[in-house]
């Protein structure tokens, strides 16, 4: 059973991943030079190092909005190297962008994938000098369980014990926008596939009966309130993971708060698409970002 919910969520990974240099598709004609920095140690927990990739701008006095990319793979897997295309392609659009490894299930389960992005978010905020950053302005954007971690980094706040060991003192690791692909919203729903539901249980350490708590704790519906960023979702009507119920949840949750973004369903489309879907998307993408990480000039 094991082998075959690996297989399954490395397939769906694949669909994704394999979308990713469509990305490049619609990419101006004369392309920004930009700086890319690989493998950088982001943090250390347990004497393991967690390494991050980086590209930014190479020219213009800045300052830049930031954003996370942050790969899919059940909290178990996936690997921060195949958003490479995707940093270059932010960067050449104005933003510093950096992708972060995260330690994985079952060895380390919840909220050890949380900490180590929330560590990012703040190892980008020390650097706002050297990267030329507006700390202040910093989104992320994630594909399946990603999608899930970036979410978090959107609606939970200091209170709420998601930071990890951290001096008081510590840059926020709040962001200011998120693009959420495919991501779960409510991980103690009756409605996922029995495959997701052993990714679950690898994830928390538990089933929703033995760890409650827990799975409340890890769902983004559970924080979702009127000081949260603008986020956007993409969500298929036929993804094998992760029920399209997860995404309108969210939408109910937003218009609850009065929060700004939007829930974009894909008809017909599973867990990850390309071609022309891939395209609109990322279109989306740039422009949700755009808008909300990019001031208006001042006049």
């Amino acid at each position: 059973m094991f082998r075959r919910v690996r297989m399954s969520v490395l397939a769906a990974s694949a669909c994704v991943l394999g979308s990713i240099p469509a990305w490049g598709q619609a990419e101006p004609k004369a392309q920004p030079k930009v700086i890319i920095a690989n493998d950088l140690v982001y943090t250390k927990v347990g004497g393991e190092e967690l390494k991050v990739d980086v590209a930014r701008p190479e020219e213009g006095s800045g300052p830049f909005p930031g954003v996370l990319v942050i790969h899919g793979g059940g909290w178990r897997g996936g690997d921060k190297a195949s958003n490479r295309g995707l940093l270059a392609e932010f960067a050449r659009r104005g933003y510093v962008a950096i992708s972060p490894q995260y330690r994985f299930c079952p060895k380390h389960v919840f909220p050890a994938q949380v900490h180590d992005v929330k560590a990012a978010v703040r190892w980008l905020r020390s650097h706002k000098d050297e990267y030329k950053l507006d700390s202040d302005h910093i989104g992320a954007v994630g594909f399946s369980a990603g999608g899930h971690l970036s979410l978090m980094l959107g609606v939970t706040d200091s209170g709420d014990g998601l930071e990890g060991d951290v001096p008081a003192d510590a840059p926020s690791s709040k962001v200011q926008a998120v693009v959420n692909y495919f991501g779960p919203t409510d991980l103690a729903a009756s409605d996922y596939p029995d495959v997701s539901k052993g990714l679950l249980k690898d994830f928390i350490g538990g089933t929703p009966a033995e760890k409650a708590d827990a799975y409340a704790k890890a769902s983004p519906l559970t924080f979702v309130n009127a000081g949260d960023p603008p986020i956007l979702t993409f969500q298929g009507t036929k993804d094998v993971l992760v029920p399209y119920s997860q995404a309108t949840k969210l939408g109910d949750a937003q218009t609850k708060n009065g929060l700004a973004g939007r829930v974009e369903i894909l008809i017909n489309l599973g867990h990850g698409w390309g071609g022309p879907d891939i395209i609109h998307t990322q279109a989306g993408t740039f422009a949700f970002f755009d808008r909300y990480l990019k001031p208006a000039p001042k006049k």
